[in-house]
């Protein structure tokens, strides 16, 4: 029974599944006592504290954060260092590159910076990769709230069905009370035998249980719809029974084509698809790490020594010139002969006394720039692997969209077939009440009358009662089959 009564006031939630909430509520509070809520503000304040919700919140931005990366590494990759330390012994000094021996300090600073130019189109693939996954994690939150909204739809139609079932047992007791006063005073009277009385008092009774039962049902299904919504069991809550009309019993489309309309409007089918997508994307970038790859390098650095410091000559930058010193001649009887010259570059610049870390590392800035061509030959088969791993990802993928697919297709089925069968059992139970009702009105009249027993009255009873619950359990029932169907054609559905 609940199974089947669960599904009946899923209709109301229809315009949240469609626009899946893309902005949440802002109240969260705690009702006030006394507080009566419809469906909306159910689903409203569950979608604030659901923690599904949440959990697939932060999968969205998990997804997005791997996008960004994806595109990230088209930017160059610029990194910095710098040392400092102190060296005994000897060790090279590194302006003039001669040794020197005892204590000596030095500094060093670079900056690199490395662009890609190929890698086998390995970031393209990867930022069309996560661009996909990131709008299947956004379609897979919607689904998560459509999750979030059947449950509490269904446990919010449970409490429903509870309240009206709660009304028609004390309405069931009302009547049974007042024949019991009614054949007290009979019995009294002498007109009736003394076991008629004790029949309508023991049938009173079983009508009291029933109302008992009905509330204790009606307290649990409470119960459960406040732990859906996060909220303490001792919160006061009550919910709001809608007036809802049967609408036209024709189902106006074809099953075939209510799945075809709802390919196109359920988010698990476009992110399944998604998914594949990216997928496929996915095997051609791991492919990609497995090609040759080309960057731009270019980098600058300076360094300072201790063992540099003091007296010493600091070119202004100018050309050297070329002169020649004489190292010997010979003095003839007339003239004067050179032996030989020696030539050397002289430079113009100046000298400073002290040679400290400021004019060393302004004097001693290096910069290259060039190109680095990595080809991968053998790396433990991790880029093979990784490749062979995309390719079963990019299958499994498919299988759970067929899957995903097939599931929507037997769902939209089943809604089909059970909106054709509520309908066939709304019209038969709206005609049984019709005839019980009229059945209970003829005997009542008799049993007043004395024309017929106690017995005959109360099966009469019994099965009008049973006859409008089974009445308003088809109502609800055919008419949440039919939204259903509505539902999965995209249809804007609002009560």
């Amino acid at each position: 029974m609940r199974t089947t009564l669960r599904w009946t006031l899923f209709f109301l939630c229809a315009p949240f599944l469609l626009h899946a909430q893309q902005t949440q509520p802002a109240a969260d509070t705690v009702p006030s006592p006394g507080t009566v809520w419809n469906l909306k503000q159910c689903i409203d304040y569950a979608l604030v504290n659901s923690l599904q919700v949440e959990r697939s919140s932060y999968n969205v931005e998990n997804s997005k954060l791997d996008y960004n990366l994806s595109r990230a590494e088209m930017l160059p990759s610029i990194n910095g260092s710098a040392q400092y330390g102190w060296s005994w012994g000897r060790s090279l000094v590194q302006n003039n590159y001669t040794y020197t021996t005892g204590e000596q300090r030095s500094a060093s600073a670079s900056l690199n910076a490395s662009v890609p130019l190929y890698n086998g189109f390995r970031i393209q693939n990867s930022i069309r990769q996560y661009s996909h996954t990131y709008d299947a994690a956004n379609l897979d939150l919607q689904k998560t709230k459509n999750d979030v909204i059947l449950n509490v739809a269904s446990l919010y139609i449970t409490v429903v069905f509870d309240k009206e079932q709660l009304e028609n047992a004390k309405s069931q007791l009302a009547s049974s009370q007042q024949q019991y006063e009614r054949a007290k005073k009979q019995v009294a009277a002498g007109a009736l035998p003394r076991s008629n009385e004790l029949n309508l008092d023991a049938q009173v009774a079983t009508n009291e249980v029933n109302v008992i039962t009905r509330e204790n049902n009606l307290n649990l299904s409470l119960l459960r719809l406040k732990q859906a919504l996060q909220m303490p069991a001792g919160s006061s809550l009550d919910v709001e029974i809608p007036q809802i009309d049967v609408e036209d019993l024709v189902l106006g489309q074809s099953r075939d084509q209510i799945f075809d309309i709802a390919r196109e409007t359920m988010p698990e089918i476009k992110s399944a698809d998604l998914k594949v997508q990216a997928s496929y994307y996915g095997v051609k970038a791991a492919k990609g790490d497995m090609m040759p790859r080309l960057s731009a390098t270019a980098s600058t650095n300076t360094f300072y020594s201790s063992s540099a410091d003091g007296m010493r000559f600091i070119s202004d930058g100018s050309p050297g010139t070329l002169v020649y010193d004489t190292i010997g001649s010979v003095y003839g009887v007339k003239d004067q002969y050179v032996l030989s010259r020696q030539s050397r570059l002289a430079y113009s610049g100046r000298y400073v006394d002290s040679y400290g870390y400021r004019d060393q590392l302004k004097d001693n800035v290096g910069r290259t720039v060039g190109l680095s061509l990595t080809i991968p030959i053998l790396n433990g088969f991790r880029s093979r692997t990784a490749w062979q791993r995309a390719v079963i990802s990019q299958k499994i993928a498919e299988v759970d969209a067929k899957e995903t697919s097939n599931t929507l297709r037997q769902s939209v089925e089943t809604a089909y077939n059970d909106a054709v069968a509520a309908a066939k059992t709304y019209n038969s139970s709206l005609r049984q009440v019709q005839a019980r009702d009229e059945a209970f009105r003829m005997t009542k009249q008799r049993f007043e009358a004395g024309a017929t027993n106690y017995v005959e009255y109360q099966v009469a009873e019994n099965d009008l009662f049973q006859a409008k619950s089974d009445l308003v359990r088809a109502k609800y029932d055919f008419i949440f089959k039919k939204k259903v169907l509505d539902f999965y054609q995209g249809k804007p559905l609002a009560y």
